[in-house]
């Protein structure tokens, strides 16, 4: 059985690589960030030495046919004083960011697939969405010696948010887990 081809060039050139980051007005720096590579290796790709075989190519040409790619998934900062990151193993699924006081939470997702997604089909969650969330995400509240867990994990009382802040909303046989930041200076 032959190979299977691909349309894109094994290879690109240090010029192609620059107009490809010029493209996306990224600097050397914000261009490796993206590539995950160091800057020097962005310098080194750039200057022409040799022509940069492997993934990255790849990644090169998708980002030349769509240019919103970088755009797409990056992380916007934070401006809510409690974000969580829902990880799938090491891959970001879904940004929640949460303003308890307001009861406000915005979502980014960053995957198509709805089973991967903090929330599933739903784009907008309530606060309510986010606090059913958080449970599941933890020991059911109805578990049977729930005392004893909640020693276990030294908490005084039943709260989704300090057993997950304690677990990392880890459950078993499931590899989704709970990344939580709170923004400088919030307890």
């Amino acid at each position: 059985m032959a190979a299977t081809q691909y349309a894109f060039a094994p290879e690109m050139t240090g010029d192609e690589i620059k107009t490809v980051r010029k493209m996306v007005n990224m600097t050397q720096q914000e261009f490796a960030d993206f590539c995950n590579v160091s800057r020097k290796t962005v310098e080194h790709w750039e200057s022409g030495k040799v022509n940069v075989t492997g993934p990255i190519v790849v990644l090169l040409r998708l980002v030349t046919e769509d240019t919103s790619i970088p755009k797409q998934y990056a992380v916007p900062p934070q401006t809510t004083p409690l974000r969580i990151l829902y990880m799938y193993k090491n891959d970001l699924c879904t940004v929640i960011d949460v303003d308890d006081r307001e009861e406000t939470v915005k979502i980014k997702n960053y995957t198509d697939n709805n089973q991967f997604r903090a929330f599933g089909v739903i784009t907008e969650p309530t606060y309510k969405d986010y606090q059913d969330f958080l449970e599941e995400r933890c020991v059911p509240r109805t578990r049977d010696k729930m005392k004893i867990q909640l020693e276990a994990l030294d908490l005084p009382f039943y709260d989704p948010m300090l057993i997950v802040e304690k677990t990392q909303g880890r459950m078993a046989e499931d590899f989704f887990w709970l990344d939580i930041r709170r923004k400088d200076g919030q307890e």
